[in-house]
């Protein structure tokens, strides 16, 4: 729980440019997410031609839909077996979630104030995929950060309004060409990576008899420690393999655990 009852975040992020948008609320309704779409994507950079989501409610309604139906935008949804399944979306969470971790050591309750820089960081840092900062793909030239104040970079020092003026409308000129690259930078990545991941991932196998601890998920999180709890619990004892890459569990004090887990969801544990 934050400032002000704050204890939830929608986010969104925009598939291509990484850019990332954010909204802090104290409850989450249809309507409340409705307009934290029409004010920080519609308004700001147009209709867009789909949005993917989950299968919450504040999305999964008919008037959700029909309002998705009047602006033309093709409302997806996530896969109904793995919720969780908008990788992309899931992937900035886990970015901002450790980035507010770091900052706030003990203090978990100020994330509310600490939200924009992490965001602002999110939007002005290079990502490896698409080779430019989600800021520069998104309006054509990098924003000017308050490190560049303090220790005054090239452009600070030898700033001239005709030339900048002249600059800025010539970025906007070469903007396409610019996302062209960054679109044969992400196909040229995420094949790199593919062929790096299949090459070194290995199956994870448990013995009858090992201490493992498994990964906190919204089922087994404890009441009160929110998304900066610890990401994994335990030890427990493997009892048995149920079926290949899947084990059955107990408590060290014998108690059962009654639903089988997934060896991706566990990892050995070293006292």
């Amino acid at each position: 729980m934050g400032r002000a009852q704050m204890k939830y975040a929608i986010v969104a992020i925009d598939y291509f440019t990484k850019w990332v948008e954010t909204e802090i609320l104290a409850i989450i309704t249809e309507k409340k997410t409705t307009d934290f779409i029409r004010r920080n994507i519609v308004y700001r950079f147009g209709i867009p031609h789909a949005i993917i989501v989950d299968h919450e409610k504040q999305f999964d309604n008919n008037k959700f839909r029909c309002w998705c139906s009047e602006l033309g935008m093709n409302l997806m949804f996530a896969s109904p077996t793995h919720p969780q399944a908008n990788e992309q979306v899931e992937a900035t969470n886990k970015t901002i979630k450790k980035a507010l971790k770091t900052k706030l050591d003990d203090k978990k309750g100020n994330w509310v104030d600490e939200l924009p820089e992490v965001l602002w960081a999110c939007r002005t840092t290079s990502r490896t995929a698409i080779g430019e900062t989600p800021f520069s793909l998104s309006f054509g030239f990098e924003a000017i950060i308050p490190a560049e104040i303090g220790i005054p970079t090239y452009r600070i020092t030898n700033f001239q309004e005709k030339k900048n003026y002249e600059a800025l409308n010539l970025n906007l000129d070469l903007l396409e060409e610019k996302r062209e690259e960054s679109h044969i930078r992400v196909a040229v990545y995420q094949q790199r990576i593919a062929r790096y991941y299949n090459k070194k991932v290995k199956a994870r196998r448990f013995m009858e008899g090992d201490l493992v601890l498994r990964m906190v998920t919204l089922a087994t999180r404890k009441p009160g420690e929110g998304a900066f709890g610890p990401s994994w619990e335990g030890p427990y004892k493997v009892i048995e393999a149920v079926r290949p890459g899947t084990y059955r569990l107990r408590h060290l004090d014998g108690r059962m655990i009654s639903k089988p887990w997934n060896a991706d969801m566990l990892k050995k544990y070293h006292p």
